[in-house]
């Protein structure tokens, strides 16, 4: 399967808009990765996935360890972002954001938009709580599973 002119171009516009290093579109066994190069203009890459390798006998088992430290937990409550794109905490540019710290909000409720490929998506409120922390701030790229917000 050839890849599509039209979508690698809409991936490398993407990157250079919201200045992602690297971006990976998948399609079944098909993958398309761009990433930037060097802070230039991002390169094209078209990956064919092949199999995984023939599995072999396992290696001895090894002394345990300790476990190693967690870092970056994230809290119990936190929505992560559902796609790569860019966060928008208002409906459109000067509008008042659709919630503040402190807000409680219900389950559906829209909490944000994220846009990819020029397409606005609205993200919604799991749940109903009070928001108590946003990490992210209006018009920053988020990649995916990115915290966004905390509802406790």
């Amino acid at each position: 399967m050839q890849p599509d002119p039209e979508v690698i171009r809409a991936l490398a516009e993407l990157l250079n808009e919201t200045g992602l290093t690297e971006i990976e579109y998948a399609v079944g066994d098909h993958r398309i990765r761009i990433a930037r190069v060097g802070g230039g203009r991002p390169s094209e890459s078209v990956t064919i996935a092949v199999p995984p390798p023939v599995s072999v006998a396992a290696p001895p088992p090894q002394p345990e360890a300790a476990p190693a430290p967690v870092k970056d937990v994230i809290p119990a409550g936190t929505l992560t972002a559902p796609i790569v794109g860019v966060a928008y905490l208002s409906p459109q540019p000067g509008a008042a954001p659709f919630f503040r710290l402190g807000d409680t909000v219900s389950e559906g409720d829209t909490l944000l938009i994220i846009e990819a490929m020029k397409v606005m998506n609205q993200i919604r409120a799991p749940r109903t709580g009070r928001l108590t922390r946003i990490f992210v701030e209006d018009a920053e790229p988020v990649e995916y599973g990115a915290p966004l917000m905390l509802i406790e």
